[in-house]
C-alpha cells in the first residue's frame, strides 16, 4: 500500500511541474514561436544589424522557391555562398553561409519573429569552431 501511495505521489509531481518557458528574448523562444504560415517571406527583406557589433544582414529579395538575395558586411563585405529561407516548425527560419577570408563556413540559422520584427538564432563560426546566440534588429 505504502509503494502505490509513493508511486501516485510521484507521478503527480511530474504531471503538476510547470514546464519551462523561454524567455521571450531567447532564440529558443523565437524558433518555436507557433503559427507564422501566414507571414510572408517578404517581411524578411530589410537591412539587419547584429545586437553585439556592426554586422549587418541585408536581404534585398525573398523569391517564393526559398531563396534569398542577401549580403553581408563586417564593415566590408563579406561574400554569402548560399542564402535560403524556409518554414520550420511553423517558423519563418533563414540559412546563410558566408564563404571569404576568415569566413570558410561560417554559417547563421536564424528564425524570424513578426511580433519583434527581429531575426534570433545561431552563429557557427568556423575558424573558432564555436557557435553563439545572436540577434539582429531591423534598420529604418
Amino acid at each position: 500500500m505504502v509503494a502505490i501511495v509513493g508511486i501516485v505521489a510521484v507521478v503527480a509531481v511530474i504531471l503538476l511541474r510547470p514546464s519551462p518557458v523561454p524567455s521571450p528574448d531567447s532564440p529558443a523562444a523565437v524558433v518555436s514561436a507557433p503559427s507564422m504560415q501566414q507571414v510572408s517571406p517578404d517581411r524578411l527583406v530589410g537591412r539587419w544589424l547584429r545586437s553585439d557589433g556592426g554586422y549587418v544582414l541585408e536581404i534585398r529579395r525573398a523569391e517564393p522557391d526559398g531563396r534569398l538575395e542577401a549580403a553581408y558586411l563586417n564593415p566590408r563585405s563579406i561574400h554569402v555562398a548560399r542564402a535560403e529561407w524556409h518554414r520550420e516548425g511553423g517558423s519563418l527560419t533563414l540559412f546563410i553561409e558566408l564563404r571569404d577570408i576568415n569566413y570558410p563556413g561560417s554559417t547563421y540559422r536564424l528564425a524570424f519573429s513578426p511580433e519583434a520584427d527581429r531575426l534570433a538564432g545561431l552563429y557557427f563560426q568556423a575558424v573558432e569552431r564555436q557557435t553563439f546566440d545572436v540577434m539582429f534588429v531591423r534598420q529604418p
